[in-house]
């Protein structure tokens, strides 16, 4: 029994400390633009480089690996999928003293999967310490292993290269919870693309800013399971890596963030941080078919919502107008299930949008902070 009570202690004690961070339990975001003191911050001079930026980076206080992928089964049922892994870091690294190793962690690891039909919505969590072997990333340990193994508990996400390359071209992704489970696997001939500015990506007008890098090319395969039955699905999928320590200002309360597959077989990056005393800070990226891309300046990019929603007892926009007039886009966003609603430790809604207007598609919409 004492070694259940210390097991139990050493998991929630963390998730408390995390909650502690989100604004007093409330807003779970507001953590994000808190005290950075010991902890690295993303640089201009320091560029990304691969394999190293696939694995984990302790030294700064978060990060996700985060894949969406919109899908479609044999009858032509949509659906949406997700699935995220986060890390915490509770402390800053000490550098005078080693890593903490086994319990003594200051990792935390977190992760999200949720499935989405046109008129249901699932969704787990998972919380894991760090040290123990039950969660954590690692870049190609053996010369046998995958390139990259991101996993909590058996949920899992890894990829391969051809020997000698230093960015996957293969992906598989797993996991389940209440009434859902899913298996994909996906591929892509296309390089990462760089956020921002070559993976700097800029989150306010005083400088805030994370490492961001997206692989929006991948298609596949896979099977997912719905209240006990599995369908076949085929689809396109969109993964994100990002990382800081201070991606917020203090005065951000939360995101909307789309991703977008063009019937051009061009890719779309739109988000906007919005400010507790109005105003929004805006950016995007615009993906050419061959992995090309160009950073869309704020004032060129119009994210107007629509009409809204009641999900879990808030007023969502779930539909939205998105325009960039220089590249000649102007599309409406309406969501597959407006009631896409993950109410997890820190709840927002995430979910897949259909696109009508100067361009079809298919896409992901995430907004956060809305308590």
């Amino acid at each position: 029994m004492k070694r259940l009570i210390l097991t139990l202690a050493a998991l929630l004690l963390p998730l408390c400390y995390a909650l502690a961070q989100s604004d007093e339990g409330g807003r779970g975001y507001a953590g994000l633009s808190a005290d950075i003191k010991g902890y690295s911050l993303p640089s201009r001079d320091v560029p990304l480089a691969f394999p190293r930026d696939l694995g984990p980076h302790p030294d700064f206080r978060i990060e996700w690996w985060y894949l969406t992928a919109n899908l479609e089964g044999e009858d032509g049922t949509v659906y949406g999928v997700q699935w995220t892994l986060f890390r915490q870091a509770l402390a800053p690294p000490d550098p005078n003293a080693p890593p903490r190793q086994g319990w003594s962690s200051s990792q935390f690891w977190m992760a999200h999967a949720a499935l989405t039909t046109p008129d249901q919505h699932f969704f787990a969590e998972r919380f894991a310490r760090g040290g123990v072997g039950q969660a954590g990333v690692d870049v190609r340990p053996t010369p046998k292993a995958p390139l990259l193994s991101a996993w909590i508990d058996q949920w899992a996400l890894e990829a391969d290269a051809p020997a000698g390359a230093a960015t996957p071209t293969a992906y598989r992704v797993s996991a389940d919870g209440p009434g859902f489970a899913l298996a994909l696997n996906l591929e892509t001939e296309h390089p990462f693309a760089l956020q921002g500015e070559e993976g700097y990506s800029v989150k306010s007008d005083d400088g805030h800013a994370s490492y961001y890098y997206s692989q929006p090319f991948l298609e596949g395969a896979g099977t997912l399971t719905v209240n006990g039955s599995n369908f076949p699905v085929r689809g396109k999928a969109w993964l994100d890596r990002e990382w800081s320590s201070q991606p917020l200002a203090p005065d951000q309360e939360g995101w909307d963030w789309f991703s977008l597959h063009l019937d051009s077989d061009e890719k779309v990056m739109l988000f906007r941080l919005r400010h507790t005393g109005g105003g929004h800070f805006y950016s995007g990226n615009w993906i050419m078919p061959d992995g090309a891309s160009a950073p869309l300046k704020g004032d060129d990019i119009e994210m107007i919502p629509g009409g809204l929603t009641n999900v879990a007892g808030r007023e969502l926009p779930t539909s939205w107008r998105l325009r960039i007039p220089s590249r000649k886009l102007d599309l409406t966003a309406k969501p597959v299930n407006a009631q896409a609603w993950n109410g997890t430790s820190f709840a927002y809604w995430e979910g897949p949008v259909r696109l009508s207007g100067s361009h079809a598609g298919v896409g992901y919409l995430e907004m956060t902070g809305y308590e």
